[in-house]
């Protein structure tokens, strides 16, 4: 059986899942809303996450692109939509199934018996949901950054981008690859967003020389933090 992780912010579905789910043999953890999920989804390293699309703070499907951004974990989405292009949105987003509201609760043990045939990621291995990279800590899982101990505010897309170029760190991600990952298919001729989140991202990391994300001419970017000063600046 497996660990899964249950989010919705319908108390009485929440609490008829976790039954059924007990009752075939899973361990279940819960969260009510998109934030919480993504905590859970971090500390409780689940086999497989069963997430409702509408919830009261993030979309569903916000919350399934942002999983994605550190974990390969099987997400079976949950709506009460069965249309096309929502179906689709959610299987582009990352999710691996999408059940429709109202389901059984045989349809869903075979669901998730399904997503845990295919997943990739083997099931003792754990996600990675913060990258300590000396003067530069991310947390992947709430879109924090620090700098030298010092919290930085970014946008959501800012985090994106620096979070893309701390994941390959040292090596040069061409334009195309940061527009991809970043803003998606459909954006491979804006390499003007990727120097203007450039220079935002270098004005609030106060890296106006371009030290710590370093430019190849023509090609792109790449990120070189301090790896051993790791002490806060006065």
């Amino acid at each position: 059986m497996a660990k899964v992780l249950v989010i919705d912010d319908d108390q009485s579905l929440l609490r008829a899942l976790r039954l059924g789910l007990k009752a075939g043999g899973h361990q279940v953890t819960t969260a009510t809303n998109g934030e919480g999920g993504l905590s859970q989804a971090a500390l409780a390293s689940p086999e497989v996450i069963v997430l409702d699309i509408g919830l009261p703070d993030l979309d569903g499907l916000s919350v399934c692109q942002r999983i994605r951004e550190w974990s390969e974990v099987p997400i079976i989405i949950l709506s009460a939509l069965d249309t096309e292009d929502r179906k689709i949105a959610a299987l582009n987003g990352g999710a691996n199934d999408y059940v429709t509201k109202p389901f059984s609760m045989a349809e869903l043990e075979a669901r998730i018996r399904a997503v845990l045939r295919t997943r990739s990621v083997e099931p003792d291995e754990a996600p990675v949901a913060t990258l300590d990279l000396g003067t530069l800590e991310l947390d992947l899982v709430h879109h924090e950054a620090r700098l030298r101990g010092r919290a930085v505010e970014l946008t959501t897309k800012e985090f994106k981008l620096l979070s893309f170029l701390a994941r390959h760190v040292g090596r040069t991600c061409t334009q195309q690859m940061i527009l991809s990952a970043v803003w998606g298919p459909g954006y491979d001729d804006e390499t003007q967003y990727v120097h203007a989140y450039v220079h935002r991202l270098r004005q609030k990391l106060n890296d106006e020389e371009g030290t710590l994300i370093q430019n190849s001419p023509g090609v792109g970017y790449s990120l070189h933090p301090d790896m051993t000063n790791t002490s806060p600046q006065d």
